[in-house]
């Protein structure tokens, strides 16, 4: 599991344990699968909880943030339990939570006819194929039945029998229908026609289910069926309720592609690149938001990859209010891989820290219509965790850079991480490196001007500032860097020139001033130095008729004298 996941703990009668159902690291899921649960009876109480791993300690903290039902215990119920198996009909395989079980017992069929749980369930052909399979369809029984009989206190055997004929009996619908041509042909009738005619039926989602599975069994690749699919969105009828019937029956199959890796993998064709991967996702999915995002932020669009083809047709689709599972589908893989550990741009550390920034703004441009605020905030904090390791801390800093150079890097890291825990943990490494001999030898010999170094000092510190740090963090590395300036000017003697040079004297104020201010050199010691001797300077009594004659000088000396005072 990851820094954080989310348990659902049920409990399936009253007065019973609480037991776990599921851990997951995506929270909809979660949230949406203790609703399920209630819902078809299978628990009276049901509770999700927040795990969130304590780095320190390496345990987790428990934050109960669902629960629902007789979370008390409630009063033993006199009744038996009901223990009828989950699908108990034909019908009840047709739902969502169905084809999503089929979709991961019989995975490794389905993947090799190119085909889904939804077109499994409504092609004739596709069902006599997996009944000559022999062993694809007795093992996924199996799966199915043994935890099944666990929860239900029934036998293996007898839950597999109530499966067996389950299944039989769809079969046999099916079939039967096909048979006596019930089935629309949609190449033939037109998807508009059909739906129209269809839109009273009762078993419209079946024989609309059917049509469709049929007309996109010719494709060969995913991208092609999925083509196909918004080939009969455009073509769906215009009457609305026979619209929103057609546009649903569409949405299953194009949810269960979208969803799986391989589908999406064909649709974008560029499965080895995950950070565009979710980019695309998120352009896809994103609408009017992130649209405006790309347009108003280059290192946004530098990130986003243009769409094309059906992946351009199917961004239409879903910046509409059209497909909304498809969109939670989608949202749901790229939690998935946010909270995982595969590297967004494997061979180029500085890329992944620009594509995460451009995903991170692009999420929350489009947050509430991808994924919920707390989700995006939890998936990246859980994402920046990997970007602090040694591995990518190395790949990042490389090994030709200058220690100046490495700490830009490491700044720019920090900026780019969420959490608390990431946070001080990127301060870290940036006070190793701020605080290494080798940075203040190179600065205190390299060949540029002591007022060239201050400067980059002072841009450092401002730098430092921005990251996002809290004080106790920030405040000692720009005390390491005032002090490592204090080494530049004493080496230099720079305030001690620049008193006595022949330059006119509203010309070495304004230097003094910015050095004292925290511009032109960092705060510490040697702006505390630049101040003193600033305010010597503008003491003197020949010192005002220079002053009256550069007005700009005078306001500068008048801001130090306020932050004396």
């Amino acid at each position: 599991m990851s820094e954080v996941h989310y348990e659902l703990f049920v409990r399936r009668r009253a007065g019973a344990q609480w037991t776990l159902e599921m851990a997951t690291e995506i929270r909809t899921q979660a949230l949406q699968t203790a609703e399920d649960v209630l819902t078809q009876g299978r628990a009276v109480a049901v509770r999700v909880s927040k795990e969130t791993l304590d780095p320190e300690t390496r345990e987790y903290k428990s934050i109960a943030i669902f629960t629902k039902g007789m979370v008390d215990g409630g009063k033993p119920k006199k009744e038996v339990e009901n223990r009828d198996p989950l699908c108990v009909q034909p019908a009840d395989l047709y739902t969502a939570h169905a084809r999503d079980r089929i979709g991961r017992l019989l995975e490794g069929w389905l993947v090799r006819h190119k085909a889904t749980p939804f077109e499994l369930l409504h092609r004739p052909d596709l069902v006599e194929k997996l009944e000559a399979s022999g062993t694809d369809l007795q093992h996924a029984l199996q799966k199915i039945a043994i935890p099944e009989a666990e929860a239900r206190g029934q036998s293996v055997h007898e839950v597999i029998r109530h499966f067996q004929g389950l299944v039989e009996r769809t079969i046999a619908n099916l079939t039967k229908a096909f048979k006596k041509g019930d089935l629309p042909n949609l190449d033939k009738e037109g998807f508009a026609k059909a739906a129209e005619r269809l839109a009273a039926d009762p078993d419209r989602a079946f024989l609309l289910g059917a049509g469709i599975a049929a007309s996109i069994a010719p494709a060969k690749t995913w991208s092609e069926k999925i083509a196909r699919l918004l080939d009969l969105a455009d073509a769906a009828p215009e009457e609305p309720r026979a619209r929103a019937a057609a546009l649903a029956a569409i949405e299953q199959p194009l949810s269960e592609i979208i969803g799986s890796r391989a589908g999406m993998a064909d649709l974008l064709d560029n499965q080895d690149d995950l950070g565009a991967t979710l980019a695309a996702m998120i352009r896809m999915t994103g609408g009017t938001a992130v649209e405006a995002l790309i347009r108003i932020e280059p290192s946004v669009r530098g990130c986003m990859p243009e769409l094309s083809g059906v992946a351009k047709r199917l961004g239409d689709w879903l910046s509409n209010d059209a497909f909304a599972s498809v969109r939670a589908s989608i949202a749901g893989r790229v939690l998935k891989e946010l909270n995982g550990v595969r590297r967004l741009k494997p061979a180029d550390a500085e890329a992944e820290i620009e594509f995460l920034r451009a995903l991170a703004m692009s999420l929350t441009a489009a947050a509430g219509r991808i994924l919920a605020p707390e989700d995006i905030q939890g998936a990246f904090t859980t994402r920046s965790k990997t970007l602090l390791n040694g591995d990518f801390i190395e790949s990042l800093l490389g090994r030709d850079r200058s220690a100046h150079e490495e700490i830009k890097m490491l700044i720019r890291l920090t900026e780019n991480v969420m959490g608390a825990v990431n946070k001080r943990s990127a301060a870290r490494w940036l006070s190793a490196n701020i605080q290494a001999l080798r940075f203040e030898k190179e600065l205190r010999q390299g060949p540029d001007s002591p007022v060239a170094k201050l400067t980059l000092l002072a841009g450092l510190q401002r730098s430092i500032g921005r990251s996002g740090l809290v004080r106790e963090d920030h405040e000692p590395l720009c005390a390491k860097l005032g002090e490592i300036g204090a080494l530049i000017e004493a080496d230099s003697r720079l305030l001690t020139m620049l008193v006595r040079a022949p330059a006119p004297l509203p010309h070495r104020l304004q230097l003094l001033a910015k050095l004292a201010m925290g511009e032109a050199g960092p705060t510490g010691p040697v702006a505390e130095k630049a101040r003193v001797e600033a305010l010597k300077l503008a003491r003197d009594p020949g010192a005002r008729a220079e002053l009256q004659s550069s007005p700009q000088t005078l306001d500068l000396i008048k801001t130090l004298v306020a932050q004396a005072a």
